[in-house]
């Protein structure tokens, strides 16, 4: 795949009108926290019905499984590149919208890729019939608000060997304690999926099995924060959780499957990384088309910035990070088109380059503008602290090397 066919192109210019008139308008409000994403993300699902597609690929899938193909396994047999959601069928209306949205407000990818990718993902990856039943199909239809709590406040980059959240078996019961932060949808969440280690005495806390609960909110002794402050993706509302005591039965344990919730967590990573590659590519299309826009029009000594060899230094290795960026969104929805997942050193790779270039295009794009460029008014100034996010949520660019190194010399 070298460029978008026309029927993409189709796609992308719809999302774009769509975009222009219900996100833009409504930038402001998304930025100062006034307005939660989600009315605006289920607008866009109902308008391109995704939300019938993601309903009528559910259906078809727990027919499936009803009649046998994978009943009662509490495993996912098709956990290709979608990630178990049922999206990976038009790889190109699942990547356009995250790399539109993300020119105006990257923060709706966050809060949607979670609920979508990650909480989702997951139920439908390790859940039995039942679980997917009664928790997935809200979340893969944006009816409901999921949230994925793995890291926590003493963990960061150690999420398994530092995770200190408990699940102690009493009777045909679990009760959960600890607490989760920096987690995305954390403060509207309606479903929660939480991870944690079994209290095993006896066994080292590094080495206890992890397990996985679905929560729902109002649950007794569970406490969703307000939103944090952050210093960007203002428009993906980020809190904390707060367990005490929390009774989970048998039902909401999801299976542990091959690997155990360590391996499920690993999958959603490889999930979550590639997806940034889409993600940066929205922010630097973006920000390159605002610097030669302005490069074109702002005026110095008698002449366009534009004329002077610094400024188109800057544009051309802006160019140079688009098409690196989108052969790698390319590459992606290659593979998802061959029912084929990145490995997780591979998504780690695009992660890390992806994430990268867009915090240094965005930088770029600032100076480029100059005092203007710090200005909120400038849209630079804000696409420059969402970008930076890129290289620290699902996992630093120092974890990211580290995968990438091992993986290398593994082989």
């Amino acid at each position: 795949m070298i460029e978008w066919s026309d029927e993409d192109l189709m796609i992308r210019d719809a999302v774009r009108d769509w975009i222009d008139a219900e996100v833009r308008p409504n930038l402001d409000a998304l930025e100062s926290g006034e307005l939660p994403p989600y009315g605006i993300i289920r607008g866009l699902y109902k308008t391109f019905g995704m939300d019938e597609m993601a309903r009528s690929s559910f259906k078809a899938r727990m027919e499936k499984e009803r009649s046998g193909a994978a009943a009662g396994s509490g495993e996912d047999d098709t956990d290709g590149a979608d990630g178990g959601t049922g999206r990976g069928g038009n790889a190109a209306m699942s990547m356009l919208p995250i790399i539109e949205l993300c020119k105006v407000a990257p923060g709706l990818v966050s809060a949607m890729g979670v609920g979508l990718g990650l909480a989702a993902g997951t139920i439908m990856k390790r859940g039995t019939v039942e679980q997917k039943e009664r928790w997935a199909l809200d979340l893969l239809t944006m009816e409901k608000v999921g949230a994925w709590a793995i890291t926590e406040p003493n963990s960061g980059s150690d999420a398994f060997g530092g995770m200190q959240a408990t699940a102690r078996k009493v009777g045909d019961e679990y009760v959960l304690n600890g607490g989760k932060t920096f987690i995305t949808n954390g403060p509207y969440a309606d479903t929660i999926v939480f991870y944690c280690k079994l209290d095993e005495p006896g066994v080292e806390p590094r080495d206890r099995e992890i397990l996985t609960f679905v929560l729902d909110t109002g649950m007794e002794g569970l406490e969703q924060s307000k939103p944090l402050r952050k210093m960007g993706l203002h428009s993906s509302p980020t809190g904390e959780l707060f367990l005490s005591d929390v009774r989970a039965g048998a039902d909401r344990l999801l299976s542990s499957g091959k690997g155990g919730g360590k391996e499920s967590a690993k999958q959603n990573f490889v999930t979550e990384r590639a997806g940034v590659a889409a993600m940066a590519l929205g922010v630097i299309e973006e920000c390159l088309k605002l610097s030669v826009e302005y490069a074109k029009t702002r005026e110095l000594w008698g002449q366009r910035i534009g004329d002077f060899q610094l400024i188109q230094l800057k544009l051309a290795k802006m160019e140079v990070a688009r098409l690196n960026v989108q052969n790698l969104v390319f590459r992606h929805v290659e593979m998802q088109r061959a029912g084929r997942a990145p490995t997780l050193a591979e998504a780690s790779a695009m992660k890390l380059y992806a994430a990268q270039a867009a915090s240094e295009v965005a930088q770029e794009a600032v100076q480029l503008f100059g005092g203007n460029g710090y200005m909120s008014e400038y849209r630079v100034e804000q696409l420059a602290r969402d970008a930076k996010s890129f290289q620290i949520y699902a996992g630093t660019d120092e974890i990211q090397v580290t995968h990438i190194a091992r993986d290398l010399l593994s082989r």
